[in-house]
C-alpha cells in the first residue's frame, strides 16, 4: 500500500513524519517555508492516520516510508520527525543509513525506549477511556497531555480534530494487524542529528533526546524550555527557524 502523501518543490528531498497525536496536516505551518528554502518536500500519513487507511496485513512504518521514497525515486533524504514520526525516522536511518542525509527530531520517540512511569500512566488512562467508549475524553486527554501552554485555542482545536479522526479510523476496523518489529541498532546511524526536546514535555521524551548525542555518531541536543510535546505547533515560527538553521548547516556540509 502506498501511504497517502503530498510532494512539492525542487531540490534536496525533505521528508516530514508526523506525531501519533496528529497527521501530515501538523506540518502546515512549516510547509511553505521549507519549499521556499529550496527543498523537495514530502509529507505522508502513516497507516491509520489522515488519509491512509489501516493496514490489511502485518506492516512496518519505517518500511512503508522507505518504500514511498523509493517509489518517488528519492535515493537520499533529510527526515524531520515529530514524536512517533521521530521514532520512525530513527528506525529508517538505522536500517538504511545511506538513504538518510540528516535527522531533525522534535520530542522524538525511540525504537528501543522502555516507557517510564509518566508515559505508562498516560497510556493506561487513554486505554481506560477508550474501553469505556469515551472517545471524546481520550481526545481531550491527548490534547491536554501533549500540548504545552504556548498552544493557542486554534492549535488545540486542530490537534483535537486530527486525533479524533485517527481514533475514528483506527477503532473502526474489525481486525487489527500488528506492526512487524525489526532489529534496530541506533549506532548504525551516520546522519547528523538535531534532537530537540521540550522543557514541559513528559520525562520519557526529554530523556530520549538528551541521550541521543551519546548514542549516535553525530548528534546534538537542544531543549526548548517553553515547549510541550509538539513545539512545531506551539511556536511554529521559532521552530521553523530552528529547523532551517539546521538544514542550512547540514546542506552546506554535504
Amino acid at each position: 500500500m502506498t501511504l497517502s502523501h503530498e510532494v512539492a518543490g525542487d531540490g534536496p528531498a525533505l521528508v516530514l513524519l508526523h506525531s501519533a497525536v496528529c497527521d501530515r496536516r501538523m506540518w502546515d505551518p512549516q510547509w511553505t517555508a521549507l519549499l521556499d528554502a529550496g527543498y523537495r518536500v514530502v509529507r505522508c500519513d502513516l497507516r491509520g492516520f489522515g488519509e491512509s487507511p489501516m493496514p490489511d496485513r502485518p506492516y512496518n512504518n519505517a518500511e512503508d516510508v522507505a518504500d514511498l521514497l523509493k517509489g518517488l525515486g528519492i535515493e537520499h533524504a533529510t527526515l524531520i520527525g515529530s514524536s512517533y514520526g521521530g521514532r520512525v525516522a530513527l528506525e529508517l536511518a538505522a536500517r538504511w543509513p545511506d538513504m538518510v542525509t540528516a535527522l531533525a527530531l522534535l520530542c522524538s520517540g525511540s525504537p528501543d525506549h522502555v516507557p517510564g512511569e509518566a508515559l505508562r500512566s498516560f497510556a493506561g488512562r487513554e486505554d481506560a477511556l477508550i474501553a469505556a467508549g469515551d472517545i471524546d475524553g481520550a481526545v481531550d486527554l491527548n490534547v491536554e497531555t501533549f500540548l504545552g501552554p504556548e498552544a493557542d485555542d486554534a492549535v488545540r482545536e486542530r490537534v483535537r480534530q486530527m486525533q479524533r479522526h485517527a481514533f475514528d479510523v483506527q477503532l473502526a476496523v474489525t481486525e487489527e494487524f500488528a506492526q512487524v518489529k525489526a532489529e534496530v541498532d541506533l549506532s548504525l546511524i551516520t546522519a547528523p542529528c538535531l534532537a530537540v526536546s521540550g522543557g514541559l514535555d513528559l520525562p520519557d521524551f526529554r530523556e530520549i533526546a538528551a541521550r541521543l548525542p551519546d548514542r549516535l555518531a553525530d548528534a546534538r541536543h537542544h531543549e526548548l524550555p517553553w515547549a510541550g510535546h509538539l513545539p512545531s505547533l506551539e511556536r511554529p515560527a521559532e521552530v521553523t527557524d530552528l529547523l532551517l538553521r539546521f538544514l542550512r548547516e547540514t546542506r552546506g556540509s554535504s
